[in-house]
Formats: structure tokens, sequence, C-alpha cells
């Protein structure tokens, strides 16, 4: 297949994630249908896509023209064969557990055409984690977003199995969506950028953890040295705090890290509450207006 062929994408996950890749695709003339568990979370999901593609509208991303062929390309089912059918490349957005992507995976491979090409927007994991378990491990690499609201920067990384052909195949898909793609040569847990993004966590949540310093504090220290609009909290909560649970919490055990693993319980307590970053209008900070935007937010005063 070339990149010609490609016309369907299948996003597996209609969660923050899925919802951009997929909007992302539709923008670039690809046809894109939307894959969840229920039609209650792909309801939710098509709202949220509409939000944003209407936005980038209101910020000239997208004419009033561009905006209508867009959404009229999008579609969502609950039916994973309806889903499958005639599908040339997947993106899977489900949650950051290997034996989760296995199964959805093996079970899309069952349903798929033999020339889809499968892509993971894992963003901690590396395909070879379970790339024999979707049974067409020749076909699966890597293809991971940051938050495309900001940048179009993704990470493509093959791993040992991967067809070469495939790979290449995949820069070019990711290069015809308007994306800046850093190739890997090899894998490696957190990519390019997070794996330089998951320190700058593990250090900012161990010192509040340890209660060394408030998530305020910790974020002022950060945005007043390096002059960045948010700190690490801030940056956690755009992440979304499930997902920084979820691979926190994973690693810690693997690792046996006691450290890791006082952490991933720091922020297990939001998650507990529901508080789960931007998307639910509180995490560390409380949206849409979060303390670390107010103009006095660095002297630590609260008021103007």
């Amino acid at each position: 297949m070339n990149i010609e062929e490609i016309k369907k994408v299948v996003i597996l996950g209609a969660g923050t994630m899925g919802q951009q890749i997929g909007l992302q695709c539709a923008m670039h003339g690809y046809d894109v249908v939307y894959y969840d568990l229920s039609r209650e979370i792909l309801d939710k999901g098509i709202k949220r896509v509409t939000k944003l593609a209407t936005w980038y509208a209101s910020t000239g991303r997208l004419t009033p023209e561009q905006l209508q062929q867009t959404m009229a390309r999008i579609s969502s089912t609950a039916d994973p064969a309806e889903a499958a059918h005639e599908a040339d490349l997947i993106s899977e957005s489900v949650p950051e557990d290997p034996d989760i992507k296995a199964r959805v995976f093996a079970q899309f491979h069952a349903l798929c055409p033999e020339r889809t090409i499968f892509t993971s927007n894992t963003s901690m994991l590396i395909p070879s984690m379970f790339a024999e378990a979707t049974l067409r491990p020749e076909k699966l690499c890597a293809l991971h977003f940051h938050d495309l609201r900001a940048t179009t920067v993704v990470d493509v990384m093959p791993h040992p199995g991967t067809d070469p052909a495939v790979t290449q195949l995949v820069h070019d898909f990711a290069e015809s969506i308007g994306c800046i793609v850093i190739m890997l040569q090899r894998e490696n847990h957190g990519y390019v950028f997070n794996t330089m993004l998951s320190s700058l966590f593990f250090s900012a949540l161990t010192l509040a953890s340890k209660g060394v310093s408030s998530v305020e504090d910790i974020d002022r220290a950060w945005m007043g040295v390096t002059f960045m609009p948010m700190g690490p909290f801030g940056i956690m909560d755009q992440v979304g705090l499930s997902t920084v649970w979820t691979i926190t919490d994973y690693w810690a055990k693997k690792m046996g890290d006691p450290g890791a693993q006082k952490n991933a319980d720091f922020v297990k307590q939001y998650v507990d509450k529901g508080e789960l970053g931007y998307k639910t209008g509180k995490g560390f900070y409380t949206y849409p207006d979060p303390a670390y935007q107010a103009k006095y937010f660095l002297t630590g005063e609260t008021k103007e």
C-alpha cells in the first residue's frame, strides 16, 4: 500500500487524544471513523470534536467551508466490525496498558482487511510490548501525537519487527496530515520529547509528594526561571491526570520503586475525586481560568 491508497482512518478511543487525532486527519482529507465502547462515549467525543473544530475556525485554522467539509468526513460507531470495514489505517488511543492494547489490536486484526496498518499513540509504552499479540506485528508502528491544539510534532517509532515499508508509509501519512515528523531509530520508552518531559514530571511529583514545596510554588519555580507559560503541574493538567497516574503507577509497580509509587499515589487522590485536569474543569488547578494564568501568580499574590 502507498500513501495515495490510504482513504479511511479509524480512531480507536474517542477520548481527548483520539478526538484531536481524528480531527487532524479529517482536516487533511481523510475519512475518519471513531470507535469506542458505547454510543454515550462517542456522542460526548463527537461533541468535543465539533467544539474543537469550531474553535479552529474561529482562529483561522479552518475556513467556514473547510469546517463543513471536515465535519462531513467524520462518523462514529460502537460496532467494531463496522469501524474495521475497509479500514486503511488505525490510530489507537486506548488506556496506557499493554494488555488492553494487545486485546484491542487482536480484536481488530480479525476484523480489518489484511492491508490495514496499525499505529499506536502510546506515550510511554513501546510497540514491541504488544506487537506479537496484534497478530500483524510487521504492520504495527508507533505514531505518537502531542497536544494538536498547540503543536503538530509527532514521533514515528517502529519496533524490530516492523516492515521498513510500513515505517516509511506511517512517516508519509504523518506528513500528509501536516505534522512535523520525529523519526526514532530504535525503541525508547517516552520517545524523544516525553522522555525529557517525564523526568520533569517525576521531579515535580517527588517534590510535592515529599512535602518539599506546594504544587503552586513548584510551578512558580519552573515558570519564573524558564519563562514558560505554565509549570509541570499545569502541563500535567493538560495531559490529563488519569493518563499521568496510569503511566506513573505502571512504571512504579514494574520497577518496584517506592518513591515512584508515592508519586503515583499523590496523583491518584485527584483521580479518585474525578479531578482529571483541564478536560474535567479541575485538577491541580481549576479551569477555564487556572491560577497560573493570573497576572500576579509568580509573586504569590492572590488578587490583582
